[in-house]
């Protein structure tokens, strides 16, 4: 549960200013970068659009991860589970930065949905947390397991033709994969198929708008 040394309405408040620095979130650390020291590949106008499409597409899943946890730590029942998933959250907020990265190369613009995206993660993961934390971890588990395979979809697609799109997806892959371990190794728990099935039906809509603006 929330902590009792601070009010809801402030917690409300730190929460929004997170959500801002997150929606107006700029490049840092660029030589942490997987990839970094790769030159840029030559694409023609066709596939650096599409590449720009998918990173965009993962900048969006980043931005719904970074939402999902603060919503979910927001209502925690406890100080651990708070603790485990503000971590996630700021190793989510790493993948944030290489995507962002990889877009400013690409000359591309991030998806004006996203502020859509943010709230309606952020809400998800506030309902998540109100059923106890190993429903919360379950979301965590089924949010990973997602995002793993649609980003092994993005790096068959994207295949040999960008060195460096492919080194920042590969790591964000492998470290979704350690996250969906985490929860499990915390507790979590299956989800119900209609749960997933209604989070599988949301990624889909997110990916095909995500891609084009």
């Amino acid at each position: 549960m929330r902590t009792s040394t601070e009010s809801l309405g402030n917690q409300l408040m730190t929460e929004f200013d997170r959500m801002l620095k997150v929606l107006n979130h700029v490049t840092e650390h660029a030589d942490a970068i997987p990839g970094k020291e790769l030159p840029q590949p030559e694409l023609d106008e066709s596939q650096c659009r599409h590449t720009a499409g998918l990173m965009r597409i993962n900048h969006t899943g980043e931005v719904c991860a970074q939402a999902l946890y603060y919503g979910q730590a927001l209502w925690a029942k406890d100080d651990q589970t708070r603790t485990h998933l503000h971590r996630a959250a700021e190793e989510e907020r790493d993948h944030l930065n290489w995507c962002q990265a990889r877009l400013d190369e690409l000359g591309a613009q991030v998806s004006i949905t996203n502020p859509y995206w943010y709230m309606h993660s952020f809400a998800i993961g506030s309902l998540a947390a109100l059923f106890g934390d190993e429903i919360s971890y379950g979301f965590v588990i089924e949010t990973e397991r997602q995002v793993e395979s649609h980003l092994q979809e993005h790096i068959d697609d994207i295949g040999e033709q960008d060195p460096k799109s492919m080194a920042i997806l590969d790591q964000m892959r492998l470290d979704e994969i350690r996250h969906g371990n985490d929860a499990r190794n915390a507790g979590g728990v299956e989800l119900p198929e209609p749960v997933k099935l209604v989070m599988t039906g949301m990624s889909k809509i997110m990916k095909f708008v995500s891609y084009r603006i």
